[in-house]
């Protein structure tokens, strides 16, 4: 609340002419501060006065020293000058370094003095308004902010808990698809723990693992509604039955498109059987088209099918599977890729962190169903 009377502290070494000036803003009902030069403002000024009046000629320090000295200290309170008959030069270098208004002396108008006060005084009433204002504002903004960062914690918050709880239920199905073949589940598990290492070991941030890691561990989940009868049965495919077989990374990708935290995920599972050289499916793609994590799970996809015994033949050797690695290279493979992979995985011990452990919970238990 705004006080009864206004500060207006008065700067002049000639003692008659501060007492007459005090007097007089007295007498309007101002709470006057008298002091002899601009060293004595400069000790006593504080932002609760409203108005400084200053004399020019001021021994030590003069009204234009003491005004820049005030101007230093931001403090916005609204300064007149107290000056007989001067020159031109005194008003224009007064007026920039901001001085409000000029008061002369002796003064002889006490209505125009009074007005040119109490305008000073209005103009500082403006600037604390505006303080005020501009305080409160930023206050609110903070407030605001504090607020809408709160709201997004909670809902980074929900977003990660449906994201886990997504996973989780595609792991469920992912369990229900290796209960028909647990060849599937073994082989799930040892791609992602292939890609995690292979990811690791060509520098990939942990951002991007997480995301070759979830690929893997889903980048067979088409299989889900693909009848895998043909996969257990010994003997060659016929043309039929790789025709239905070739559908699952595309039925896969359009089983996690829905999930929007999975786009980089669903890219990776359509194109898990694309080759460098364009010859691949679904779609055809070549080497420029494929990113480094999709090369990564096609290498490591390809090594555990060849080293995995199925009904149908028989497995390949850690040695004799990167020697075909090397020949498919340019053609099948990123052949970078492949020379990382195969200095790698000589000495790798997988690691079952990679996997949830309601995952591995549920392999195991297919497993022990057989």
């Amino acid at each position: 609340m705004r006080k009864t009377q206004s500060k207006i502290l008065i700067a002049d070494d000639d003692t008659m002419v501060r007492s007459t000036v005090s007097k007089i803003l007295e007498m309007f009902g101002h709470a006057v501060y008298a002091v002899e030069d601009g060293r004595d403002v400069l000790e006593i000024i504080d932002e609760t006065f409203d108005v400084i009046i200053l004399d020019i000629n001021m021994p030590d320090m003069d009204g234009f020293q003491t005004i820049t000295a005030l101007n230093a200290l931001d403090l916005d309170i609204p300064v007149l000058f107290l000056t007989g008959a001067g020159s031109m030069d005194y008003v224009v270098k007064a007026i920039n370094l901001g001085a409000y208004d000029f008061l002369t002396k002796p003064i002889e108008d006490l209505d125009i003095f009074n007005v040119k006060i109490r305008r000073a005084i209005e103009k500082r009433m403006y600037v604390l308004q505006e303080r005020r204002y501009k305080a409160e504002l930023e206050d609110d903004i903070r407030l605001k902010a504090k607020e809408l960062e709160e709201k997004n914690k909670l809902l980074l918050s929900y977003s990660r808990s449906l994201e886990n709880a997504t996973v989780q239920l595609m792991s469920s199905l992912q369990n229900a698809m290796e209960e028909k073949d647990f060849y599937t589940a073994g082989h799930t598990m040892r791609v992602t723990e292939y890609a995690a290492m292979l990811g690791r070991a060509m520098g990939f941030p942990e951002e991007e693992l997480k995301i070759l890691s979830r690929a893997a561990q889903f980048h067979d989940i088409g299989k889900l509604v693909i009848d895998l009868s043909c996969i257990q049965k010994p003997g060659k495919l016929t043309d039929e039955e790789w025709v239905l077989i070739k559908k699952h990374p595309s039925v896969g990708a359009n089983i996690i498109g829905p999930l929007g935290f999975m786009e980089k995920e669903q890219f990776i599972i359509r194109h898990h059987h694309e080759r460098v050289d364009g010859k691949g499916y679904p779609d055809g793609l070549n080497g420029d088209d494929l990113d480094s994590l999709t090369k990564i799970l096609i290498v490591v996809d390809s090594y555990d099918a060849m080293t995995s015994k199925r009904n149908y033949r028989r497995n390949l050797s850690m040695e004799v599977a990167i020697e075909e690695l090397f020949a498919c290279s340019g053609t099948q493979f990123d052949l970078e890729t492949v020379e990382c992979f195969s200095k790698n995985i000589v000495n790798f011990t997988p690691d079952k962190s990679v996997f949830s452990s309601e995952y591995i919970d549920g392999v195991y238990a297919a497993k022990n169903k057989k």
